[in-house]
């Protein structure tokens, strides 16, 4: 996950220019003298009636003097990383803001709430064969009830030989019997809309049929600390890709969702583009920098939950409360 590898934000904010607000000096014009003109005033004949009812005196605003929503000034965003670095960016106005009231999420310890009747949220954990074997049935006592999957991956390297992961199978049948709702990811590399049609095609042979209460994830990530086959893959290409991965899983019955952080909804991906699926959002702040609707929060990457060896991401699922 993103989550895991840190160093990924750096490797973006490098390779994309950080937007800057420029302050544009007034124009000031010189008074020109304007000669008066000399006009007679005609009397208007008797015979015309201006008829005045049908004027609506409340109403003085032309078209030009309304506000144009195209003409208003870009709102600006600025967040940081988890280094504590700071960017900017402009909001785009057409892609679905965040429903949700930042004041009212609560920090208890490692876990989160959402103090809103309007949502039903649940605690959640994701994980992969990194976290080794796990306790199931102490992860549900623990108070978290659902999970996502790491399903497989391909490899960074030049190859990009497509794997799965080894705990997948074994994590799906324990959780399921414990109770937890399941969704799953796929690190992805692809670089161009072909491998993402692969990819799509490996993650449904490894869930050969399985139910998922909870969608399927497309990860693409950055590689810092080595080279990587992704690194001169640009953001319409990654939107290209998630585009192609996403359709083909879809097609096949089950749910989509993107996986993605500030920095990659800021710079990398168009998320204008991908309007029809939900977001699994990654920021480890008090509360979550995007302007952008999401549907599920990674707020931990440091969680320790019974059960599980290590540490492992902590999330919490927005579930609107009318879902049941």
């Amino acid at each position: 996950m993103i989550g895991k590898c840190p160093a990924i934000f750096i490797a973006i904010a490098l390779s994309v220019p950080i937007m800057a607000c420029s302050d544009k000096k007034n124009e000031i014009a010189e008074d020109a003298a304007i000669p008066a003109i000399e006009t007679e005033q005609i009397p208007a004949p008797d015979d015309i009636v201006i008829d005045t009812s049908q004027i609506d005196e409340t109403d003085d605003t032309s078209e030009t003097d309304q506000d144009d929503p195209e003409d208003a000034a870009p709102e600006t965003l600025i967040f940081r990383d988890v280094y504590g670095v700071e960017y900017e960016t402009q909001i785009n106005p057409r892609i679905a803001p965040v429903p949700y009231d930042k004041s009212l999420f609560r920090h208890e310890g490692q876990k989160l709430s959402y103090d809103d009747g309007a949502y039903e949220c649940m605690l959640g954990i994701d994980v992969s064969h990194h976290q080794g074997s796990i306790s199931w049935n102490e992860v549900k006592d623990a108070g978290y009830d659902f999970a996502f999957l790491r399903i497989g991956y391909r490899g960074y390297g030049k190859e990009g030989s497509l794997n799965p992961d080894k705990t997948f199978a074994s994590n799906y049948d324990k959780a399921s019997a414990a109770g937890i709702k399941l969704g799953v990811y796929f690190f992805a590399q692809a670089v161009n809309e072909e491998e993402a049609a692969e990819e799509a095609e490996y993650v449904l042979k490894l869930l050969d049929g399985r139910s998922l209460d909870l969608p399927v994830v497309y990860d693409p990530e950055s590689i810092l600390d080595d080279e990587a086959r992704t690194d001169d893959v640009d953001g319409e290409q990654f939107t290209k890709n998630t585009r192609v991965f996403c359709d083909a899983i879809r097609a096949d019955g089950y749910t989509p969702m993107i996986y993605s952080n500030m920095l990659w909804e800021a710079f990398e991906l168009d998320l204008e583009q991908l309007s029809d699926m939900n977001v699994w959002y990654a920021d480890y702040e008090d509360v979550p920098q995007t302007p952008y609707d999401f549907e599920f929060w990674q707020y931990s990457n440091t969680g320790n939950v019974s059960g599980v060896s290590g540490s492992c991401d902590l999330n919490i699922w927005m579930k609107p409360a009318s879902d049941g």
